[in-house]
């Protein structure tokens, strides 16, 4: 009989005896910790998260998951080291006490020199930790790392250019460090990675990461989980929140709901046509080739996919348009705008920036424009084009350039004497043109149509949709607000009613503040969502 076949039971009264077998043999090495710790006064020589290798998983595991978390593989940023400031001086992850300084070289006669950054570290918390560093300039992102207690020295045998020397010489190189250390960064690897798999262990994670960072609830609904809905009440305008939970676009969703306090991931929009055919419009539908486009699909076609071939586990909520604005609704001028919209590629222009409204006020921490930037170097690298399309042309718009790859928009941003930080807050203008055209993410598909179909009034003209996040959307009094108007068949199997149909999903979906914001001008321009209450101004 294996331990896999014990009866639990059993099987938990060995486990009792293998710790019991664990402490008793190691208890000269328990001692051992605790005489070195007396003779070395406040240093120790272990410090737990660093013995966590070699101690059983009963007693690693709990320990680790306490510890550490995703949130742990983002560094932090601890300044800058430059010419002009030699007394940088912060707290690592295992050295307590660093300095240091950056010194201009061309020991290796090259055409534009190097340089040479002295770190000095002291006060480990204990004799086995290190500290990991991520160093980068707007040319470059490498990194290194320090377990003996002295001064260490990181080489640049070369700059890339004159522009990073002059950078560097005016601005310094960033310094992040890895918060959780070597086991931690390790361990929030492993606990990132199922975020993006397509399976039961990855759909639980994320469900485990929106519970703990956001407070969802995730409460199972009773079955069916699907609605048995009547497609003649569904009208022109009314809105789909969807909330994938697993694979690639769960664990993406998953990080954009952290990040901005959304609590539905995507977004589509119903349309009838002349004939009264019912089709829903996304942004963001995949082609045959793979490519993330704008697509009106007749819903026969959309719901079939959702249901049969959907492998994120989506969950789906029909928003019924308020009866008043359905009235308003132009649905000439809709069909339009979705035919001049089709089949032109999902807007990841301008993706990022509906998140970021403020200087510090949308970054969880340690995110900051700081990490931002240095992210986007390391993408800059590998993907020249991706980078391109996600994030270059948009600065380009925001500093009123052309052309410019992204280290001279940060020499740019300086010879300004702005900052990154501030031109990330600068809002995006829907009439924007890109490349490939009118840049729209998939809430910003949906809010442009509102917009043509004469849902923002006279206030259109001063409101940004693309600065939209989803949660932005379904917070519009746009909605159906009274219960009893809705459909006979929404929730008609929960014993909880929502204020929306809930018509697709195992577990009851949130949308709070759902319904409650009246429109203004510039709303949503200048908004923060700091988890995890995602606190939200008036008239931001």
């Amino acid at each position: 009989m294996t331990p896999q076949t014990l009866p639990k039971k059993k099987k938990k009264i060995l486990d009792k005896v293998a710790m019991a077998v664990f402490l008793k043999t190691h208890f000269l090495f328990i001692v051992l910790m605790f005489s070195c710790l007396l003779l070395s006064g406040s240093k120790s020589v272990f410090h737990i998260k660093d013995v966590l290798p070699i101690l059983p998983v009963q007693v690693s595991w709990p320990i680790v998951n306490s510890l550490y978390s995703v949130v742990d593989l983002l560094p932090s940023f601890v300044g800058a080291v430059s010419i002009a400031n030699n007394t940088l001086q912060w707290k690592g992850a295992c050295f307590y006490n660093n300095t240091a300084f950056l010194e201009l070289h061309n020991k290796t006669g090259s055409r534009f020199g190097g340089g040479t950054i002295h770190i000095k570290v002291n006060n480990a918390h204990s004799y086995s930790c290190m500290d990991l560093y991520i160093f980068a300039s707007p040319y470059r992102v490498t990194w290194d790392y320090y377990a003996l207690s002295r001064e260490h020295t990181f080489q640049i045998k070369e700059w890339e250019s004159q522009a990073e020397l002059e950078y560097v010489k005016r601005k310094g190189v960033s310094i992040f460090l890895m918060q959780a250390g070597t086991l931690g960064t390790l361990r929030a690897l492993w606990d990132v990675f199922p975020l993006f798999t397509n399976t039961g262990w990855g759909e639980n994670s994320n469900i485990g990461f929106l519970k703990k960072h956001m407070g969802a609830s995730f409460d199972q609904r009773p079955q069916p989980w699907v609605s048995n809905l009547t497609t003649e009440d569904i009208h022109s305008g009314d809105f789909l929140a969807i909330s994938k939970i697993r694979g690639r676009w769960g664990g993406f969703e998953t990080l954009e709901k952290w990040v901005s306090g959304t609590y539905a991931g995507h977004s589509a929009i119903c349309l009838r046509d002349a004939e009264g055919k019912l089709w829903v419009g996304e942004s963001g539908h995949e082609n045959d080739k793979g490519e993330d486009i704008i697509a009106i699909l007749p819903w026969e076609e959309w719901w079939e996919y959702e249901l049969t071939k959907d492998d994120s586990n989506p969950h789906i909520a029909l928003l019924p348009l308020h009866p008043d604005l359905r009235a308003k609704f132009n649905q000439t001028a809709a069909w339009e705008y979705a035919r001049s919209m089709a089949g032109k590629p999902y807007g990841f222009h301008n993706l990022i920036f509906s998140w970021i409204d403020t200087i510090d006020g949308n970054y969880p921490s340690p995110l900051d424009a700081h990490l931002v930037a240095s992210v986007m170097t390391v993408w800059n690298h590998l993907q020249p084009a991706y980078a391109a399309n996600m994030w270059n042309e948009a600065l380009n718009k925001r500093l009123g350039t052309q052309g410019l790859d992204l280290p001279d928009i940060l020499v740019e941003v300086e010879k300004r004497g702005s900052s990154f930080a501030k031109l990330l807050t600068i809002p995006e203008q829907d009439n924007w043109v890109y490349s490939d055209g009118k840049s729209t993410s998939c809430i910003a598909f949906v809010l442009e149509m509102y917009k043509e179909a004469g849902l923002f009034g006279p206030l259109a003209s001063s409101i940004q949709v693309t600065e939209f996040t989803i949660k932005d959307a379904y917070s519009l009094k746009f909605f159906q607000n009274n219960t009893n108007r809705l459909p006979k068949w929404c929730n008609a199997d929960d014993t909880v009613k929502l204020p929306f149909c809930q018509i697709l999903g195992k577990y009851r979906m949130e949308l709070p503040g759902y319904n409650t914001m009246d429109i203004y001008a510039h709303m949503n321009e200048k908004c923060p969502s700091m988890p995890p209450k995602y606190y939200r101004p008036q008239n931001c």
